[in-house]
Formats: C-alpha cells, structure tokens, sequence
C-alpha cells in the first residue's frame, strides 16, 4: 500500500504549482497525495491576479475527513494564504488531531513565484512561527528565510529557525542570483548537516518549490531519513526541470512548468 500524504495547498489554473504539483510529485515519490484545498487562485504560470482563500472550517473539515480515512504517513504544507488557516494547522497539531510523530514539511508561502501576494506578508510570517515547532523541515526561498527569521545571512536565518522550533531547514540559493550554480544547505536542529551544489538551468520554471517540498514529504512517508530524502529530491527536480516546457516557445520570458512525469 503507498502512504499517504496530506497536503494543505492552493489551486493553481495553470497547473504548474500548487494543489496539482504536489499531487504529480509526490506521485513520483512513490507515495499518494491527498489534498486539503486551502485557496482558489486566479493566475496564469506567469502572474497571480488574485486568490480567494477557503474558510479555515473548510479547511479543517477536509483534513478531519482525510485523517479519519487514511493512514497518513506525512503532511505537506504549501499556500494557506491567510492567518486562520495557518492557526488552524496549528491546532490540529497542537491538539494531536495530526500525530505529533507524523514528518511535517512546512512550505511557507507568502509570496508566489509567478509575482503576485498571497496574503499579507507580516500577519502571515507572524502567524507561521507558531508553526515551526512541529514542522520536520522548512523549505524557505531566500525571501520567505529572511522574512521568517529577521536574518539578512542565510546561515544565520536558517539556525534562527531551528532556535524558533523547526527541526531542520533547507536552504536554497536559488532566488539569490541569477547565475552561477545553486547551492542548497540542509541544517538540523541548527548544525548543517549536508550540501550540495544543483545545476542553474537556463530560464524560469513555475512550480519548482513546491515540487521540491513536496518530493520530500512523500519519500519521508515512504521511510527515507531526511537527508536521503532531500537528495533524492535533488535528482529528481533537476530532472524535472531539464524536462519543462508548456509555455509558448517563442516566449523567452515566460515561466516554464517542470515536467514532474520523470521515473524516480
């Protein structure tokens, strides 16, 4: 039987993030998704127009509906978009409606990677440090690290992350230059713990975080130790990634979708 993951996202139109690349990704991990849809967003795999996020009760009763069925070996979060939804995720952990045991990969998302806000930013980095203590990693672009942890250098964010609660952080360098290599840095309980170094591939790619994330909670759900499980979803995303395409080729500015059918 393949173990479940849950996952709190949004709904992309496009198909390149959200809802959908978790469920393609961690597909590709060997396990099986199951959503909690957090927000409907109006965007395209180059903008976000706009979002309307679902009711935090919504949100619960889909959860409560998944837990009470499945056996779920891992939870993902991506989008909630707004501070109810994040409290509520909170609780459910709070109160052990999620087994505090269960390996939590915590996607903090404030802002998409198409352009465009998801919420407000400082009501929502408030409300996700009082999620970071059940979270077994955080995987932050350099934006969302510095916001989170009120740290410029990402070294030091990432150990004021673990200081606030979280048991690891990954971090990307992806966001921080637009050439050169990508340099990734797993910390665990504040020690870095691995890196690696990741091919920079020409273009921009719509989706890449959250099928990184969500890679990794289905290989944590399959039983993979957390360091295996990141580099598994180095391989993998590289591959991923290599593959994109959609967007029209005569578009050089356009955001590819990465092509996450790519055998693991």
């Amino acid at each position: 039987m393949r173990p479940v993951v849950l996952c709190f996202s949004g709904l992309d139109p496009s198909g390149g993030a959200g809802l959908q690349a978790d469920i393609e990704a961690i597909g590709q991990s060997g396990s099986h998704a199951a959503i909690a849809c957090t927000a409907v967003t109006i965007q395209s795999s180059q903008q976000v127009f706009g979002f309307e996020a679902c009711a935090a009760s919504l949100v619960k009763a889909q959860a409560t509906a998944v837990l009470d069925d499945l056996p779920v070996s891992a939870i993902k979060s991506g989008m909630l978009g707004t501070t109810d939804n994040i409290a509520m995720l909170t609780s459910l952990f709070a109160d052990q409606i999620i087994d505090n045991n269960t390996p939590f990969v915590l996607d903090p998302v404030l802002v998409a990677n198409s352009g465009g806000s998801l919420g407000d930013e400082k009501t929502l980095v408030s409300a996700f440090r009082k999620l970071l203590p059940y979270a077994t990693l955080v995987t932050p672009n350099t934006h969302e690290l510095r916001a989170l942890s009120g740290e410029q250098d990402l070294h030091a964010g990432a150990q004021k992350l673990c200081a606030q609660g979280a048991h690891a952080v990954l971090v990307k360098t992806s966001h921080d230059f637009d050439s050169g290599d990508i340099e990734q840095y797993l910390y665990i309980q504040g020690e870095m713990v691995h890196n690696s170094t990741l091919l920079r591939l020409d273009g921009e790619f719509h989706g890449s975080g959250c099928s990184l994330a969500s890679f990794i909670a289905g290989r944590l759900a399959m039983g993979d130790a957390l360091t295996d499980a990141v580099q598994a979803a180095d391989s993998w995303i590289t591959q991923t990634l290599q593959a994109a395409d959609v967007p029209h080729p005569d578009d050089a500015q356009a955001q590819l979708i990465p092509n996450r059918f790519i055998s693991f």
